[in-house]
């Protein structure tokens, strides 16, 4: 068994460091180490050549989907590890993840920041789908309990620290670029779910998240990119009679992602990614095929366990609206 370690970066010296001494540090180490440069200029490809990395120049920041697929095409491992730059494993990250029988697993990612709280709080678990086509990181804000503290089958992990078998790109492909950053890995598991293939989330693995930490959550780019790829997520996944079904949902998961956008001071840019999404929009849908009634049944069940984890955890603004005017999740 062997594990092919990747890590795209752009810029983020400091944060590379932290991770790489994490790697260092694993029970099961990475036989490989691909760092994908997406064209710093603070050092980070120099430090990654010091600590024994073998770096890839992209020549420019093709995002972050181009440079994993490059770290995939040049990897020799049996097991692929992608990485965010600003993520530190726990040493038994690797261990308790390549043990797994699974296709895909990813641990529970924590998130580290200054001035953090002496409870723990989620930043991510798995993704998790609703009919409107918006994305949640399940989990993601809530202080860490026991209802993150149980394994258990998913078919979209985050590609914030996941482990995958090399064999899994060659029947489900690789991450769509065209999507450059944000929800390219939910894309993924769409497809995933819809070859019948699964993974393990395995909270015993644990990994800590700056989240970010290079543009910023509610930066302008990060806005319009998760704007237009909403709709991109539309396009290359329901079939026309599905859109149709969905409309209202699909409606009511856009307008209200958008008022968030506004109220986080970002509204244009999501009109932005809302135009460049329509512009795309028939290009994109050239990979979608005829209607799979097992999608929707995908979709409700995600709205439910979305809805189960938001009533334990509490309800955040969005997810209250979204299921009130939708009835999604009801049972």
């Amino acid at each position: 068994m062997s594990i092919t370690a990747i890590v795209p970066v752009w810029n983020g010296r400091e944060l590379l460091e932290r991770l790489l001494g994490s790697l260092e540090a694993q029970t099961e180490p990475a036989g490989e180490l691909l760092v994908v440069d997406n064209g710093s200029h603070d050092g980070a490809p120099e430090l990654a050549r010091g600590r024994g990395a073998r770096v890839i120049a992209m020549g420019r920041n093709a995002g972050f989907a181009a440079a994993v697929n490059r770290g995939i095409r040049e990897s020799s491992g049996e097991w692929i590890a992608v990485l965010n730059s600003d993520v530190e494993l726990a040493p038994d990250y690797f261990a308790i993840l390549s043990a797994t029988d699974a296709w895909f697993a990813t641990g529970k990612i924590l998130r580290l920041a200054a001035g953090e709280s002496a409870c723990p709080t989620i930043d991510g678990t798995f993704d998790a789908v609703c009919r409107g086509g918006t994305a949640w990181r399940v989990g993601s804000g809530s202080i860490d309990g026991p209802g993150f503290s149980t394994r258990r089958e998913i078919t979209s992990p985050p590609w914030t620290a996941a482990l995958f078998r090399a064999e899994l790109f060659r029947r489900v492909g690789f991450l769509e670029e065209s999507f450059e950053s944000y929800l390219e890995d939910v894309d993924f598991g769409l497809r995933c779910a819809a070859h019948g293939l699964a993974g393990l989330y395995v909270p015993t693995a644990v990994a800590w998240h700056r989240g970010s930490a290079t543009l910023g959550p509610w930066h302008p780019d990060t806005v319009r990119r998760i704007s237009r790829n909403q709709l991109l997520l539309l396009a290359r996944h329901y079939p026309m009679r599905l859109l149709w079904r969905c409309c209202w949902p699909i409606l009511v998961a856009q307008i209200l992602w958008g008022g968030v956008a506004f109220r986080h001071g970002a509204g244009l840019a999501w009109l932005r990614g809302k135009c460049e999404g329509l512009r795309s929009f028939s290009a994109a849908r050239k990979s979608c095929d005829s209607f799979d009634p097992e999608l929707l049944a995908h979709l409700r069940a995600n709205e439910q366990l979305i809805r189960g984890v938001q009533e334990a955890a509490g309800f955040d603004r969005y997810w209250r609206l979204y299921f009130m005017l939708t009835r999604g999740g009801a049972k």
